[in-house]
């Protein structure tokens, strides 16, 4: 890693996560994820109201960096008194609560995302706190000063994982009959720092979900297709830097500060809409806002025949276009061209395809796969819906859903070239083909067909984000993490299983500590890869008693685990063999069977 993308520094970092939040989705998976996020946005808000920065947010975790503890502890406190009222006020059992670790040491800023031992030692402090309260190190009690009402309660000195020396921990309260203090604002503005979410040189932009205004629930797909669209078709442009739609839908149903957004994706530039559908109309409105000023660079609103959809959303993107690149405007508007079905029905197979696909079961990837193949029925040149109907043959086959190994990749394959050859500028189809290629063992087809698809998409973090995985089953793990960052980096709110790619990626590169890091920080998706890679990681420094630990989760997953099984080249396509051999080594020294 270059040296110029590499920052350390001494800081208090801030770890929290959501007691037994898999209970909660249990119950109600739709409400929970709401309200999870919705407690993260509040804590987000109460962070940077304290002076700190939030600097990842994913699935059930929240990781903040500030500069002085006596910032950190009050925030701490302040939040779970406003989430404790908030979930008085709940008639259900889905009310999520925090757990809390604050520890102070050396991070690593390294390509936009922070880690180091600073943040192990949070993540550890927080696992002891009761949910509800806060537990910090006894270096960060030592830096409040005596003027603030806290007390601490001494937990002793605790033997954390990954740490030789005992660490001195203590639970945090406010001391009874004292008020919080108020954020002690400073008197000149906070300095961002320069490697983390930085604007980037060109223009910036991220599209954030628009509005279902129309009365029927059922056309809230319609809504989040427009921004799918739009977000694709202007990822299209490398002159470009547009946030993953991952990243913006975190914001879907929320009273949103555009200013906030803006620094907390790191763009220059939101765009905010509605859509509202009544028999055969559709109108959109759209707003491009500068995240800087908070001002509005252009409003308009559009009333059309539901068949001219497509061409009203050509229209929004190249006024986008045209107001961020007037510089060069000529050039990206010659490069511009809407890719994706003119068709509404098969757009709307399509989209309601994608609902079912995302649910990551049998079922519903069954059900998704019939309406991908009307969508195709509809329009034969579709490429979205060859690329995913490609996918479902392909998640059939890794994830063991299907009878017939060979048969089940076969049949992505032939969808994923049917995709290509219909629409060869379809940056999905290549990505796909791409996958299947590598899977089968076919490096270099793969690599070339992936390369295509960044080429035709360089924004879509999806994409990078598999690509890395690929380049390093394909020998080219320096690569794979670069791909992997970038990913990271155009989709903020990445989801979990980025880590867990990222992991296994870093373990090939032969960086053991930051492969442990990633997929410990991603235990809630815990699959059977991600136990092996963790034991290989710590059996490769030495930390045999973790390295036994990560396979006796392994066993708790697969009780027929063995190095033979696990190393196939159907589970781990490797181009090398010194890499399979470099796995299988270090699963023998954590004890997996042969």
């Amino acid at each position: 890693m270059e040296k110029d993308h590499l920052n350390r520094k001494l800081a208090v970092i801030l770890h929290a996560d959501v007691v037994s939040s898999t209970s909660l989705v249990q119950q109600n998976e739709t409400l929970a994820h709401e309200r999870i996020q919705s407690v993260f946005h509040n804590f987000s808000e109460t962070i940077k109201a304290y002076g700190g920065i939030t600097r990842e947010l994913r699935g059930d975790a929240l990781l903040a960096e500030f500069e002085r503890a006596s910032d950190a502890v009050p925030a701490a406190l302040a939040f779970q008194v406003i989430n404790g009222e908030l979930n008085s006020k709940l008639d259900d059992n889905i009310q999520p609560q925090l757990r809390i670790g604050i520890s102070l040491g050396e991070v690593i800023i390294a390509d936009n995302t922070i880690t180091g031992a600073g943040v192990v030692l949070a993540q550890r402090l927080e696992q002891l706190a009761e949910p509800g309260g806060a537990v910090v190190q006894g270096s960060v009690s030592e830096t409040i000063p005596a003027r603030m009402p806290f007390a601490f309660d001494s937990l002793g000195d605790q033997v954390l994982k990954g740490f030789d020396q005992p660490v001195r921990a203590f639970a945090v309260k406010l001391q009874p009959g004292e008020e919080l203090p108020e954020p002690e604002v400073s008197t000149t503005p906070q300095k961002a720092d320069s490697t983390t979410l930085q604007i980037p040189d060109k223009p910036s932009i991220a599209v954030l979900p628009f509005t279902n205004m129309s009365n029927d629930p059922e056309q809230e797909y319609l809504a989040d297709g427009i921004t799918e669209d739009i977000i694709t078709n202007l990822s299209r442009f490398r002159d470009f830097f547009v946030i993953a739609s991952n990243s913006s839908f975190v914001y879907k149903g929320k009273a949103v500060n555009v200013q906030s957004v803006s620094r907390e994706l790191g763009v220059r530039y939101i765009l905010e809409g509605s859509v509202q559908k009544s028999k055969e109309q559709v109108r959109i409105t759209a707003q491009l806002i500068d995240g800087s000023t908070g001002s509005h660079l252009w409003a308009e609103r559009y009333q059309r025949h539901v068949e001219d959809i497509f061409a009203l959303q050509d229209e929004v993107v190249e006024l986008i276009v045209g107001s961020l690149a007037s510089g060069y405007g000529g050039r990206l508007r010659k490069a511009w061209q809407r890719r994706g079905s003119e068709n509404l029905e098969a757009f709307d197979c399509f989209m309601r395809g994608i609902d079912l696909f995302d649910n990551f079961t049998k079922e519903d990837t069954d059900s998704a796969r019939e309406l991908f193949e009307e969508a195709i029925r509809l329009d034969p040149n579709y490429g979205k819906a060859y690329a995913k109907l490609a996918w479902t043959y392909v998640l059939d086959a890794t994830l063991g859903w299907s009878d017939n190994y060979e048969d089940s990749m076969a049949k992505g394959q032939e969808a994923a070239t049917r995709g290509v050859e219909h629409e060869d500028e379809e940056s999905w189809v290549h990505w796909v083909l791409g996958a299947c290629h590598v899977l089968a063992l076919r490096h270099d087809l793969g690599l070339a067909e992936l390369e295509r698809a960044v080429e035709l998409n360089p924004n879509d973090a999806d994409v990078l984000a598999d690509v890395g995985y690929y380049y390093s089953y394909a020998g080219q793990a320096e690569d794979g993490v670069k791909f992997a960052y970038q990913a990271m980096r155009l989709n903020p709110h990445y989801p979990e299983y980025y880590l867990l790619q990222l992991g296994q990626i870093l373990f090939d590169a032969r960086k053991y500590e930051e492969a442990i890091e990633k997929i410990e920080r991603s235990r809630d998706v815990e699959t059977v890869l991600s136990c092996l890679y963790l034991a290989a990681s710590q059996a490769a420094i030495g930390n045999m008693d973790e390295a036994k630990g990560a396979i006796r989760r392994t066993l708790k997953h697969d009780p027929e685990a063995t190095i033979e099984k696990w190393t196939l080249p159907r589970v781990c396509p490797y181009r090398n063999s010194e890499d399979v051999e470099h796995l299988s080594i270090n699963l023998r020294k954590a004890g997996l069977a042969k």
